[in-house]
């Protein structure tokens, strides 16, 4: 999906919300280490629009990345010369080409040569050793264990910028699967390194195995183990390619094959990242293929699937009215919560939104998916189509039911509140339907700015300096007390000194 961003961007909607707009990337913008830095503003319920800044597209902490700039900061040479060289600092250590070069390198040695650095996440050549000696190393690297980087490196799991949480064995092969019976065969995988790692696994392996991917990820460590035409370093939040033009390039390439025939996009963004700056990346990516020579694609689609929880499916479908969401769950080998089997509200809400005919997409029917033929697609066994509403209207896999007062289906634990006028759980706290401030009930501000918190606090503020006045005032005085009575002392001990001499 920060500190400096003083509320959650994912909750900007439109005018008249409080919260922060995101503006977009603009030309021009000024960068940090993760590319070109997006404009947002700040707005207020019912005020004018407030400040822009730039913050880093891919870090919503800013301990993980501190750049801020306002829009209007007069930058000066100096400053900009600091900021290009912590950039420059910030890079990896090793570039693209020098990876490949040292994977070569590392293959050619024997198994009992090959070692792997836990803490620095790297592979080791022997000239290498004595600088990683109170590392905790992985010694006897097999080749297997190359091909199925994921499995080597550690996830990094910060669920704002860049979350691995990694697809099961089931999910992965479900999705390879589909994409071969729909007869694609080139994968621009999107975040998906696991996708990308079992494609390029069976293409090392079987001769008549012809799909091919491609992976744009944020994680630089994959550089390690993929050439270059095999892996481009990519942020997803600002179509940011590391490589510059040549990386750009490798991807225009890949898409380009057989005139853009027979690729998919197969992506799976980090849960916490904003909609609105991915799809503008993905529309980009979708733009590279649509400018191949094949004409009927200036009327289509480039083929996607994006894997995300089925609460965000209004906000795609915003900036993707094609797409539909199917009701296959997709599970991770390292999420607690996102896993397939469980039942109730337990079950994984991560789905896969696509651009395809849904008919088209085949869910397996040994784990319950069965095909509607009324809605023409394969649903979940416990989404019962509903007659009014016409539809299967279920999103978390349960059977949900239809109030006729809301007119649509809604959760099977929720219920129709006639002071809401609408459906919530039964034990829900009722909201007024103009919610103001949560101090003086007033409209058109928050808590956060109330007036009348601010006369209390201002009243708190003035009495505590009072009483750090009074309090130092009084401490003075002691000091004062002590000191004159060690200075009558002094003089006690002069005099009768005096008096015994």
């Amino acid at each position: 999906m920060a500190e400096r961003r003083t509320g959650d961007p994912e909750a900007f909607c439109g005018a008249g919300a409080g919260g922060l707009a995101l503006l977009g990337l603009v030309p021009g913008a000024p960068s940090c280490p993760h590319g070109p830095a997006l404009l947002f503003v700040k707005t207020s319920r019912g005020k004018e629009e407030g400040r822009r800044f730039y913050a880093c597209s891919a870090c919503r902490d800013r301990k993980d990345c501190n750049f801020f700039q306002w829009e209007d900061e007069k930058v000066s040479e100096t400053r900009r010369a600091a900021r290009e060289e912590y950039n420059r600092n910030h890079q990896p250590f090793f570039t693209h080409r020098q990876n490949v070069e040292r994977y070569k390198n590392f293959v050619l040695l024997p198994l009992s040569k090959r070692r792997f650095c836990q803490e620095c996440q790297q592979l080791l050549l022997p000239a290498e050793w004595e600088n990683h000696s109170d590392h905790q190393l992985l010694c006897d690297i097999s080749t297997a264990q190359l091909k199925s980087p994921s499995q080597l490196l550690y996830p990094l799991e910060n669920k704002k910028t860049n979350a691995q949480y990694l697809f099961t064995d089931r999910s992965c092969q479900f999705l390879l699967d589909l994409i071969i019976d729909l007869g694609f065969r080139r994968v621009l995988s999107v975040g998906t390194p696991r996708l990308h790692e079992i494609i390029q696994s069976k293409a090392s392996q079987e001769e008549d195995f012809r799909v091919r991917s491609l992976l744009l990820d944020i994680d630089f460590r994959y550089s390690q183990f993929y050439a270059e035409d095999e892996f481009c370093h990519y942020n997803m939040f600002n179509h940011y390619f590391f490589g510059g033009e040549a990386a750009h390039e490798t991807c225009r390439k890949f898409l380009y094959q057989d005139n853009g025939e027979r690729v998919i996009m197969v992506t799976d963004p980090p849960f916490g990242g904003l909609v609105e700056a991915l799809a503008s990346s993905f529309k980009k990516l979708m733009a590279m293929w649509k400018e191949t020579e094949e004409e009927g694609h200036n009327k289509q689609e480039m083929p996607m699937f994006w894997i995300f929880p089925y609460f965000f499916e209004s906000r795609i479908l915003e900036f993707f009215p094609s797409f539909r969401m199917m009701d296959y769950q997709v599970d991770y080998d390292n999420h607690a919560l996102y896993k397939h089997g469980k039942t109730g509200r337990r079950q994984s809400p991560v789905r896969i939104f696509t651009n395809l005919t849904p008919s088209m997409i085949v869910l397996p029917v040994e784990e319950g998916y069965r095909f509607c033929a009324i809605c023409q697609r394969y649903v979940s066994s416990g989404n019962q189509h509903c007659e009014i509403c016409n539809s299967c209207t279920s999103k978390d896999g349960r059977r949900w039911k239809h109030c006729v007062l809301c007119k649509k289906c809604v959760k099977p634990s929720w219920f129709h509140c006639n002071n809401c006028n609408c459906c919530a759980l039964q034990n829900h706290t009722c909201e007024k339907t103009d919610a103001g401030c949560f101090v003086c009930g007033k409209a058109g501000h928050k808590r956060s700015t109330c007036p009348s918190l601010s006369r209390t606090r201002t009243a708190c503020q003035v009495d505590k300096k009072q009483r750090q006045k009074t309090l130092t005032r009084v401490k003075t005085g002691i000091c004062r007390r002590s000191a004159m009575k060690r200075a009558m002392f002094s003089r006690k001990k002069v005099k009768n000194k005096k008096k015994k001499m």
